[in-house]
């Protein structure tokens, strides 16, 4: 039960924390020019997304919810092999910080979707002519998630031969 706890706890405030600058990104930057943070690499930018990652599936809201609910689902199911809980040290404190983000970033932008109809993204990096898709708080919990656990998947426990 404890375990549960510190999991809605933590994941509730990452959540809370992607809302609060979504909304701040709406309530400063919308139909604002983009500010420059870091000339030349780092800008604030309100962006409406309608679609996933990159921009694909424009248009396809509820079916992006739809698979928002079924992904938190199958990872809420498979937490014991996917976040190592059974892991000690680094690795069990790697597994549950991934949980927790995977977790909030899927919440944050599933509640953008059913709430509004589409996500907010703020965060605008780009280095010289290059430019990376615009993203949000949730969007930076998945993907750091998704590193732990690639992380994770490397330097498993050893299996020793004839066991």
């Amino acid at each position: 039960m404890r375990t549960f706890v510190t999991i809605f706890a933590v994941v509730a405030n990452l959540a809370l924390a992607d809302a609060i600058t979504k909304e701040l990104a709406a309530a400063r930057l919308k139909g604002e020019a983009a500010v420059s943070v870091v000339p030349g690499f780092f800008n604030l930018a309100y962006v409406e997304n309608r679609g996933a990652a990159w921009g694909l599936f424009q248009g396809q809201v509820w079916p992006l919810a739809a698979f928002a609910v079924v992904a938190l689902a199958v990872l809420v199911w498979r937490r014991r092999e996917l976040f190592q809980t059974a892991a000690t040290g680094a690795r069990r404190v790697a597994g549950r910080v991934a949980e927790w983000l995977v977790y909030a970033g899927i919440l944050g932008n599933l509640l953008d979707r059913a709430v509004r109809g589409y996500v907010i993204d703020f965060l605008d990096f780009h280095w010289g002519v290059h430019h990376f898709p615009c993203f949000n708080l949730a969007d930076v919990y998945i993907s750091v998630a998704a590193g732990l656990l690639l992380l994770l998947s490397f330097g498993g426990e050893k299996k020793h031969a004839g066991a």
